[in-house]
């Protein structure tokens, strides 16, 4: 007889029409700009604040080391995906100004504790590495 009544249950939240959860504004489209739009004070607020990120060959000097993983348990022990960008863009720039030697040292001090990066940036990382320590050969074989 208890399994007869599980079926007879009303999940909605009231007894209304379907028709009546048309109008529910969760259901509504919401374009892209809708939800990411800010109104002028936000706006004005962010504009203030707002500090570009010069690109000159130091950002690998702003990633503090030794890396801290996040605390989130869903990371289990990693940097967060922030970091690890950061990480790539720093070496990516020690790359781009030919700054081999710089690189390679930065990433050993980072490689130190590789267990905490996940593995797609560990291999991209590794690539670098790969790549400085060959253009370094290039570069005295000359």
């Amino acid at each position: 007889m208890a399994d007869d009544l599980l079926f007879n249950l009303n999940l909605s939240s009231s007894e209304s029409d379907p028709e009546d959860l048309a109008s529910c504004p969760a259901k509504e489209p919401v374009s892209r700009a809708d939800r990411s739009a800010l109104s002028e004070s936000a706006f004005n607020a962010l504009k203030q604040s707002y500090i570009p990120r010069v690109e000159n060959g130091e950002l690998w000097s702003t990633i503090p080391l030794p890396l801290t993983p996040e605390s989130d348990a869903n990371r289990g022990g990693l940097i967060s995906k922030p970091q690890a960008q950061d990480l790539l863009h720093a070496v990516e720039e020690l790359y781009f100004y030919k700054r081999y030697t710089e690189a390679i040292t930065f990433l050993e001090r980072i490689m130190e504790r590789d267990d905490q990066i996940d593995r797609e940036t560990r291999e991209l990382l590794r690539k670098y590495d790969g790549r400085c320590k060959s253009r370094l050969a290039e570069a005295t074989q000359k």
